[in-house]
């Protein structure tokens, strides 16, 4: 099974919250998480144990640049964010590099699935 990875604590926090449910990936990572798959949405730093939060549908993965972003990307990405440059800002503190409007992403929609019980 495949796994959305979340490291950013604020992510953590909307995730479990249910607040978050699209994830803006640098580059084009379509091939990696194809549209209508089944992952598991776990959060943990890189080379450390993983928590599983939910299991969830893939439902929308679209290659766009970072200049193309919608307002409905950025709120279903992160609520508190809401333009772009802000976008911008918060992926350069999280990959620890300068990134331009034309910068690839992967915009990726996602549900949770709910287990029956």
């Amino acid at each position: 099974m495949m796994a959305l990875n979340f490291v950013d604590e604020g992510h953590e926090r909307m995730l479990r919250a249910r607040t978050k449910d699209c994830t803006v990936r640098l580059g084009d990572v379509s091939g990696l998480y194809p549209q209508g798959s089944v992952v598991y949405i776990t959060v943990g730093a890189k080379g450390e144990p993983k928590h599983k939060l939910y299991t969830a549908y893939l439902d929308k993965v679209r290659i766009k640049t970072m200049g193309t972003l919608t307002k409905k990307d950025l709120a279903h990405q992160n609520p508190e964010i809401k333009t772009k440059e802000h976008l911008l800002e918060d992926f350069e503190r999280i990959y620890k590099r300068v990134l331009q409007p034309e910068d690839v992403v992967t915009v990726i929609y996602f549900t949770e699935i709910l287990e029956d019980e």
